[in-house]
């Protein structure tokens, strides 16, 4: 009978022809870091062998989420094994995850750190600064904003159309880890998405669109892109430059969707501008009532009870 390990080139063959390149570039990593040397060996696979593979990995420091996602490739390598390769090994394992820790929070930037920020913007003009204004009122992923193109930008409708998205795959090669930058589709179907331009950019964008070439980047003004890595180093720089603490480029997007929360942006609205599947990932991310707003819901259902 064919090892995991065996299987698992065949998986792969016969599973990139449904998937994204970049998809595919992950399955592949986790397999190679995680899931070949734990079972690359084995020709069975039991629930005790996956429960003890998951405490080894968060005890390492392994995120849960990250786990998760590790099991779900797992659990289609043994599928098509079983279907394709003879194996005959359940997958409808039982695994006990530790008990959820706090919730870490989310990294968020000030009021007055993104005023800072928006206030540099307007002073010092780049393309790539443009980019950062455009990611504090919109909320854009880094892959999303380094594929925006000038033709992106409807002058007429003053909207951002995201339809790619730029990302830097790391793969397997003879044991050798390399990467290569991509320009794909964006992350799900809900991240394409169409998202209006606040006034001021308007006015910036209007004009500039005036006098580019329409199949440039925005953010370079040039036939190719700036990758995510090189983007997030110019990010931090400025950030270091205007004496704001160290925050993941990430910590835009969230800062975005957590200005809107605190000013009672309804939450489907939000979830729709952020490109997630489901306003619950939204409402899970952002939306954390304090004690005052608890009081004040209790408060309004005991007026409508004491008429």
């Amino acid at each position: 009978m064919k090892t995991f390990r065996e299987i698992t080139s065949e998986w792969k063959r016969d599973k990139q022809r449904f998937v994204k390149e970049t998809t595919m570039a992950v399955y592949g990593l986790q397999l190679q870091t995680h899931l070949l040397p734990a079972f690359g060996d084995r020709t069975m696979i039991e629930e005790k062998d996956v429960q003890q593979f998951v405490v080894d990995k968060l005890d390492k420091g392994l995120s849960e989420r990250t786990t998760k996602d590790v099991l779900i490739v797992l659990k289609m390598v043994v599928r098509w094994a079983n279907k394709h390769a003879g194996w005959d090994n359940r997958t409808d394992w039982e695994i006990i995850f530790p008990t959820r820790r706090e919730q870490i929070e989310l990294e968020v930037m000030t009021v007055t750190d993104q005023q800072k920020i928006v206030k540099y913007v307007k002073e010092n003009f780049t393309f790539k600064n443009l980019g950062l204004q455009i990611c504090l009122f919109t909320g854009l992923r880094i892959g999303e904003v380094c594929g925006l193109k000038w033709s992106d930008y409807n002058v007429s409708n003053n909207t951002l159309t995201i339809n790619r998205t730029i990302e830097r795959i790391y793969t397997i090669d003879n044991g050798q880890r390399k990467s290569r930058v991509v320009v794909s589709t964006p992350k799900t179907a809900s991240s394409n998405r169409t998202i209006p331009m606040n006034k001021k950019l308007q006015k910036v964008l209007k004009e500039l669109r005036k006098v580019v070439n329409k199949d440039f980047y925005i953010i370079s003004n040039s036939e190719k892109p700036i990758e995510p890595r090189t983007y997030r180093n110019y990010y931090n720089k400025v950030l270091s430059k205007l004496g704001i603490a160290k925050l993941k480029f990430h910590g835009l997007r969230h800062s975005f969707a957590t200005r809107c929360i605190e000013n009672n942006c309804d939450y489907k609205t939000v979830s729709v501008l952020l490109g997630h599947a489901d306003v619950s990932t939204t409402m899970n991310l952002y939306v954390h009532p304090n004690m005052e707003h608890k009081k004040k819901c209790i408060e309004r259902l005991v007026k409508i009870l004491e008429q």
